[in-house]
């Protein structure tokens, strides 16, 4: 049904009584095919309010000759496709997110990592000063003897023979120490 052009007139005028007319006519039908729509009531109920809301802000623009009803399901139809895209990009953010996120087997790897890092800083902190050195510059630096004994004014002969003897004792206290803590320790920057 199509309301007369002077119910229009009054709605452009800002008569709220033609605006309530108007709202008491359509909302439950708009708010149906919104529902249908969206499938939330919660959600339907919002886009219900935003499309009468917008009736109100865009009176002077409707046309008197033209349906209001076909306005009403035009815009609430635009703001349900808006709100359906806007709630199909949140979900794939939020799936690309969780990929993002670890599962617990690399939580854990990441937990068994750090508690090995742990043990070959305590390792480390068992070493003479010297040796300190020599397995910081030549294991975690990735420097040569050369490199080592240069900056260290010792002969590339001691470098290899203080690593040798620091590798022998890191060994022994991770091999002790990781039995103790309970779990196996990955050697792969000191192989």
């Amino acid at each position: 049904m199509r309301f007369a052009p002077e119910l229009i007139a009054r709605l452009q005028q800002g008569d709220v009584t033609a605006f309530d007319e108007l709202y008491w006519k359509y909302h439950e039908a708009v708010y149906r095919n919104i529902l249908k729509f969206t499938k939330d009531a919660v959600v339907a109920e919002d886009i219900l309010q935003e499309v009468f809301t917008k009736l109100w802000e865009k009176r002077k623009d409707i046309d008197p000759s033209q349906s209001v009803a076909g306005w009403l399901f035009v815009i609430s139809f635009n703001l349900s496709v808006n709100h359906t895209r806007k709630v199909l990009k949140e979900h794939t953010l939020h799936k690309q997110m969780l990929s993002i996120v670890p599962d617990d087997t690399a939580v854990a790897d990441i937990y068994r990592y750090e508690e090995q890092y742990q043990l070959l800083e305590r390792a480390i902190a068992q070493l003479s000063p010297q040796k300190k050195k020599i397995v910081t510059l030549c294991k975690l630096e990735g420097k040569t003897y050369e490199e080592a004994a240069t900056e260290l004014k010792i002969s590339r002969h001691t470098v290899k023979e203080h690593l040798s003897a620091a590798m022998v004792n890191l060994n022994d206290y991770m091999r002790k120490n990781a039995a103790q803590a309970g779990f196996t320790v990955l050697w792969a920057v000191f192989s």
